[in-house]
């Protein structure tokens, strides 16, 4: 597996090759991750992965200071799961123009986890964005965790004409239920074992309303839940760590 920090060397590899899956990440990877990679692998002639921190879509900076860092553990899972090339760049690298130059969408993006944390999405709509243009893979891959981040994703590679498929693959749950997520890593115990309750309560409750009621009753501070869609979204946080899920409200047909 080859590993560049430079973007010209980059370049210079991707040059005349076919178009590779891509699966853009922020480290600290966990089996959610891993299942984006081997849907990669099975479906394209070559895989690259990031793995970027991006500052531009923390809105709060001591959020940013605690996200889980572990490149070496990562990049050993990525060339076990058949990657074949991975771009760790810095921010210098990719933002050259110091965040002067964003790209911002006026609808989706202003609801639920926009409503609660400014300028977020303008930072992963830019940073996606860029890593596209860079890769230029053929299929890119996304979880549904982050339902709202992968529609907006799409709505962008659409409205820019982006050559890219955008496939959302499905979430990855612990055996208790919770999604995989890398701020998992930042739960206490405690947390750890009340974490869980999130998706059973949005799973079972009769309305926003009463799962808004639940979930502060078992010690949540809830940013929302909204039903959207036939969808149900959900932000709670638990000490510092903010969670998210959503589940459908219709089953889909057999």
């Amino acid at each position: 597996m080859k590993v560049f920090d430079e973007l010209d060397a980059w370049r210079d590899y991707r040059a005349g090759r076919e178009a590779p899956g891509f699966i853009p990440t922020m480290g600290a990877l966990h089996p959610g991750h891993l299942s984006l990679v081997q849907r990669g692998v099975a479906e394209n002639p070559w895989t690259v992965a990031s793995i970027f921190v991006n500052p531009a879509q923390f809105n709060d900076p001591a959020d940013l200071r605690a996200y889980p860092r572990q490149v070496d553990a990562d990049l050993a899972q990525l060339e076990t799961a058949g990657v074949e090339a991975v771009l760790l760049p810095n921010e210098k690298a990719l933002y050259p123009d110091e965040y002067r130059y964003r790209l911002s969408e006026s609808e989706l993006s202003r609801r639920l986890c926009g409503a609660h944390r400014p300028g977020h999405f303008d930072g992963v709509l830019t940073v996606v964005l860029k890593l596209l243009n860079l890769v230029r893979p053929a299929s890119a891959y996304f979880g549904e965790k982050d339902y709202q981040q992968l529609q907006l994703i799409r709505g962008m590679a659409e409205a820019f004409f982006l050559q890219t498929r955008i496939v959302g693959c499905p979430i990855v749950r612990e055996v208790d239920g919770l999604a995989m997520s890398s701020r998992n890593l930042r739960l206490d115990p405690e947390q750890r074992r009340t974490a869980p309750q999130l998706h059973r309560v949005i799973t079972t409750a009769g309305g926003p309303g009463e799962a808004v009621a639940a979930l502060a009753d078992l010690g949540f501070e809830v940013d929302y839940v909204e039903d959207v869609d036939d969808r149900r979204f959900a932000a709670a946080r638990l000490g510092e760590v903010r969670l998210i899920d959503n589940v459908p409200l219709v089953e889909p047909a057999p």
